[in-house]
């Protein structure tokens, strides 16, 4: 069976331009005013998350709104906006705009319809914000950078893996703890974390080799694919195109990266410098 995210692969090679261009700025953006709002007057704010109810008598304006809720609460909802908007800005300039793009909305679809289809199916009004979709950009980085440190408390240095482990146990504990079928929100959530990184978790994962278990035509496969990626002049440092597998684009080299570095025409201005 393909891997679907290939599928997603095609279609954004195919439709560079879609999607919004630096849309955690705009998300952001809407979750400071959206906190001035709360601050100012704090019954504003409920008026934000996903009421499934309430969206089927009128209030549709909720289906965007609960996107924009703020992350957090208090001074510390700033830190998690910019630590969001710092996670979500360098996810774009990894996979490009539309890849992000697709990766963001499908948390809020899948989010959306888990919320109708538990009011349809129990009667149960689910209240919703966007945080599971957040968290789930949050694993996706860690799964692409696990080596890279953040200050923690803006002291402490702490490699992305250990607090995505962290943040896992805390994540595995709300599914076990939960009341049916609330618990399963998380796991809806997150799987588009799953479709875009699994791969990047399986390869973590140590592998037993052996000889009687050699598939040959897969084997086959590699050597043939490493053997034609020899041959290419030109690399794309983001997406891995090459002058051969992608003739018709063009590569230029990036004069503020430190040392050479090529990019395609999608991610000379859209990547993050080199700086070793």
């Amino acid at each position: 069976m393909k891997d679907p995210r290939s599928y997603i692969e095609r279609f954004c090679y195919k439709h560079p331009r879609f999607g919004i261009p630096r849309l955690m700025m705009y998300v952001a953006i809407a979750n400071v005013v959206f906190w001035l709002f709360g601050a100012v007057n704090g019954r504003i704010l409920p008026y934000l998350v996903f009421d499934p109810y309430l969206i089927l008598h009128g209030q549709v304006w909720r289906l965007i709104t609960f996107a924009l809720y703020p992350p957090s609460t208090g001074l510390l909802a700033f830190i998690a906006i910019y630590f969001y908007y710092w996670i979500g800005s360098t996810l774009e300039q990894y996979w490009g705009t539309p890849q992000f793009n697709i990766y963001f909305f499908s948390g809020l679809i899948l989010t959306v319809l888990y919320g109708f289809l538990v009011y349809f199916i129990s009667g149960i009004r689910i209240q919703l914000t966007a945080e599971y979709v957040y968290l789930s950009m949050f694993f996706s980085f860690a799964a692409l950078f696990p080596d890279m440190q953040v200050l923690l408390f803006f002291i402490i240095p702490v490699k992305m893996k250990w607090l995505a482990l962290l943040d896992a146990a805390v994540f595995v504990y709300g599914v076990l703890t939960m009341p049916f079928p609330l618990n399963l929100l998380p796991v809806v959530a997150v799987l588009n974390f799953v479709i875009f990184c699994g791969g990047e978790l399986l390869r973590m994962i140590p592998k037993r080799s052996s000889a009687s278990t050699v598939n040959f035509r897969r084997e086959s496969q590699r050597i043939r694919r490493e053997q034609r990626d020899q041959l290419y002049h030109h690399k794309c440092a983001v997406c891995g195109r090459t002058d051969v597998t992608n003739p018709e684009l063009e590569f230029r080299y990036c004069s503020r990266c430190a040392g050479y570095h090529c990019f395609c025409q999608d991610h000379i201005n859209n990547h993050i410098h080199f700086t070793e």
